[in-house]
């Protein structure tokens, strides 16, 4: 049976033709890209892989933000046998050359100009990178005489004779579904990176796996392809959306991300928790500011829709005539003219993972009538685990498995998974290999959780990141730090104390609702550095915190917290590329700032 991967542009060409496959912007403009174009696309950049002296299992390194000209790659390195490798836009030249080196990648494809000077670093310091392709217009190097623009590799793939194409076919046709299809490189809070290898029996099982479970979704759909390309989240989401036959538009800068949901107003978007902790904030930000009877008609809605969404659509009952009247009501009054302003006024299906996002905002957007979809998955897993059914879901969970998938909690509360998706190992790392499974084959999450009476996996903790204070208390940081984000001033956060007598906090506010506090409050301060150290902002984030904080127990709440003029960030060392917290790195860089805040 042929893979999915290698034959799907070729079936969907067939069944679609000219209808829009990709979107993208181009010059400030969106541009639509057929079914049609697509195909001829692949095919020439497939030609010109071959044409380059990519081989049959080779790897090739794909350094850059989303592009339309991603995916067109993956397909052109399917057509040949060849492995994509994706690396993020942000990596620092270590972080590439660890790859590159890793991998033995001989051809990378760059964003842009910044991207190409990265490479160029990685090439003078290794003996493995030989070309690079840029997708954007660059000035080359002076002693640069290999490196060629996106452009110019196409031509290379058009202008090929017959035998050479017939050379793609011939390893097309070769392709089974124990060939490697992609590398992830996960990026671990600890360690070094570990490439998972997905062969192509993972997407053959995974694709029909998330079509059965999505049953709702069809190729009248549309996504907004946001997160990285280089995750696993989006990979596999836009892999499945173009196996659905969805028009998916690519977004380029995450900065953008507002204005291209409105411009494009999908029905559905893979996202991360941040993202609707913000929307969250900015809601409830508007309706502090309401009058009484616009706020009280608000408050209304939302009971009502909790009622409607929550009550009865989410356990497949059926809605009371009146309720649903009321409900057509103040979705006409409120709830549209809000998702509007967002642009998801068509959104009928947001799949949300990476993170715990607070049930306490998954029940606000339910109540909206915005679709959340809470999922659990890795990248050795080829994403979906676990997520949330159409009937029967239960918030605070990360919904239930995903067919023929198997999950089972170890006695140490480990989540072990089984099943076709699950990677075949690390690339060349037969000892981490060994250790990521159990004796009878079962992958060992590193995540903790329990399955409820429903059937339905809760997360607790990751098992690296639990800690015990001094005084013999289990801490499960990410569920403190989860409530703490509903807090709209504050943007990040990593909880402290592990060995600790008590729990505290590094945190970085958002610094532009503070200076808004501060101009409200007469209060005289205006860089980062005097707003995080006024005696009357801190007082106010206590406060809130305090209330976050609400239902835990006493020695799980942040006794003292430091506010940090300065992000957490990629660059210097405190993120992963999945913007998680490395908290071994904060806590060595803020090891003066943490100890402070015990002395006393």
């Amino acid at each position: 049976m042929p893979n999915i991967l290698t034959t799907l542009i070729d079936k969907q060409t067939l069944k679609y033709g000219n209808r829009v496959a990709l979107s993208y912007k181009k010059h400030g403009a969106w541009q639509d890209m057929s079914w049609n174009s697509l195909k001829e696309n692949v095919t020439e950049a497939a030609n010109a892989l071959a044409a380059l002296g990519v081989n049959e299992t080779d790897n090739i390194a794909i350094f850059s933000a989303n592009r339309p000209e991603m995916p067109i790659v993956d397909f052109a390195a399917y057509y040949n046998r060849a492995v994509p490798v994706s690396i993020y836009s942000t990596s620092s030249p270590e972080q590439v050359r660890y790859i590159i080196e890793d991998a033995s990648i001989r051809l990378i494809f760059v964003g842009n100009e910044e991207q190409y000077h990265v490479a160029r670093k990685v090439m003078a310091a290794t003996d493995v990178l030989k070309q690079i392709v840029v997708f954007e217009d660059f000035k080359p190097d002076a002693d640069d005489e290999t490196s060629m623009t996106y452009a110019d590799f196409v031509k290379t793939g058009a202008n090929t004779g017959a035998d050479l194409h017939h050379e793609v076919e011939e390893r097309r046709n070769r392709s089974s579904e124990s060939d490697t299809a992609i590398i992830i490189y996960t990026s671990g809070t600890t360690g070094e990176p570990k490439g998972a290898v997905l062969p192509h029996s993972c997407f053959n099982a995974a694709l029909p796996i998330h079509r059965e479970r999505l049953s709702t979704l069809s190729d009248a759909d549309s996504s907004v392809c946001f997160l990285p390309l280089s995750h696993i989240f989006e990979r596999a989401w836009t892999y499945f959306c173009l196996y659905m036959g969805m028009k998916v538009s690519i977004n380029h800068d995450p900065h953008d991300i507002q204005a291209t949901v409105r411009e494009c107003k999908p029905s559905c978007m893979c996202s991360v928790p941040r993202f609707w902790e913000k929307v969250y904030a900015v809601v409830e930000e508007k309706m502090g500011k309401m009058s009484g009877i616009r706020r009280m008609i608000i408050r209304r809605a939302l009971k009502v829709g909790r009622r409607r969404n929550l009550d009865y659509v989410r356990l497949g009952k059926r809605v009371p005539l009146l309720l649903a009247i009321e409900y057509r009501f103040f979705e006409h009054q409120v709830f549209t003219p809000m998702k509007r302003v967002i642009g998801i006024e068509n959104g009928r299906f947001f799949p949300t993972a990476g993170a715990a996002l607070s049930p306490k905002i998954v029940e606000f957007l339910h109540s909206c009538g915005i679709n959340i979809i809470i999922g659990y998955g890795l990248s050795e897993t080829t994403a979906t685990v676990t997520c949330y059914p159409n009937v029967g879901y239960e918030i605070g969970s990360v919904g239930t498995v995903m067919p023929r998938i198997q999950i089972k909690i170890s006695e140490d509360g480990e989540i072990l998974v089984k099943g076709p998706s699950v990677m075949s190992g690390y690339y060349k790392k037969p000892e981490a290999t060994a250790e990521a499974f159990t004796a009878d084959g079962w992958f060992r999450t590193g995540d903790a959780g329990y399955i409820d009476d429903s059937g339905a996996l809760v997360l607790t903790e990751r098992l690296k990141d639990l800690f015990k204070t001094s005084n013999g208390k289990y801490i499960a940081p990410q569920a403190i730090e989860s409530r703490l984000g509903e807090e709209k001033c504050i943007e990040q956060v990593a909880v402290i104390g592990d060995g600790r007598k008590f729990v505290s906090a590094l945190i970085v506010p958002d610094y532009a609702e503070l200076r808004k506090y501060a101009r409200e409050h007469g209060i005289a301060a205006d860089t980062n550095e005097q707003l995080a150290a006024d005696p009357q902002i801190n007082a106010m984030l206590a406060a809130r915190i305090e209330k976050a904080e609400h239902g835990l127990a006493s020695f799980e709440r942040i006794k003292r917290f430091t506010l940090l003029p300065e992000p957490f960030t990629m660059e210097s060392g405190e993120l992963t590329n999945t913007l998680k917290v490395k908290r071994r790195a904060v806590a060595e860089r803020y090891a003066d700032v943490i100890e402070s805040m015990y002395s006393y």
